[in-house]
């Protein structure tokens, strides 16, 4: 009986620390880190826009862009709401238009303005590239460590090196396909924005620099073909 009467207390005392631990309210053990960056990789899809195109072309069909890579965001404050990021991207870009790029017998690329300067029927004409892209964004958001859902705006500048870029005709002569075009210059740059909230996000590209090169022209006319992108889409960032 004496050792039932010892162990009652000791039962009953020992659920004593146990419901103390369920009511006090005991600091988070929860970390937050301070050093946080934000939006290290990156999608877009565009529209691809021919601008300052030569007398006679016009684009014939929707061009669409695909874009992705990785950023490097180095925050330059305190609240590190401003930042600047660094890094390496692909970019795929297709352009349909009425520009026929054909080899004649002696393997020499003619630039020829279907249906102006030249009537050859035809289904299909365009070109595209694969390119290697160098961007570089300053940004401003209003992040916090706890907020993921932020406006920002980014400004930025991109180079990229166009390591292939095929042409596609599809008509009377049959189906051409080139790999080999000399013409198009293999450095592209030009200026980006991004903005906007959360997901949403609006991006533009525009060239400041022609997609052939100087001395490339047209038939008959011999005028230059000084064209450039704007690329009008959406980009969506991902940590």
């Amino acid at each position: 009986m004496k050792n039932y009467c010892i162990l009652i207390p000791l039962f009953f005392f020992g659920f004593i620390p146990l419901g103390l631990a369920q009511t006090l309210d005991l600091p988070s053990t929860k970390v937050i880190d301070s050093l946080y960056k934000e939006d290290q990789f990156y999608f877009a899809l565009t529209y691809n826009i021919l601008a300052k195109m030569p007398t006679g072309v016009r684009q014939t069909g929707f061009s669409v862009g695909l874009h992705g890579g990785f950023l490097k965001d180095m925050p330059l404050n305190k609240q590190r709401n401003i930042a600047i990021a660094a890094g390496l991207g692909y970019s795929y870009n297709s352009f349909n238009q009425n520009l026929g790029i054909i080899k004649d017998e002696f393997g020499d690329t003619n630039y020829i303005v279907l249906n102006e300067n030249y009537e050859l029927n035809y289904s299909r004409n365009n070109f595209y590239q694969h390119v290697i892209e160098l961007p570089i964004e300053f940004r401003w958001r209003t992040s916090t460590v706890t907020d993921y859902r932020f406006w920002r705006i980014y400004a930025g500048f991109k180079v990229g090196y166009v390591f292939s870029s095929i042409t596609n005709f599809k008509g009377e002569l049959g189906k051409v396909r080139y790999t080999d075009v000399k013409g198009f210059n293999d450095f592209q740059y030009g200026l980006t924005l991004s903005a906007g909230y959360n997901t949403w996000n609006f991006y533009v590209y525009y060239a400041l620099n022609p997609m052939f090169k100087d001395d490339i022209k047209t038939v008959l006319t011999q005028e230059s073909i000084d064209m450039y992108a704007i690329k009008l889409g959406l980009i969506f960032y991902i940590l």
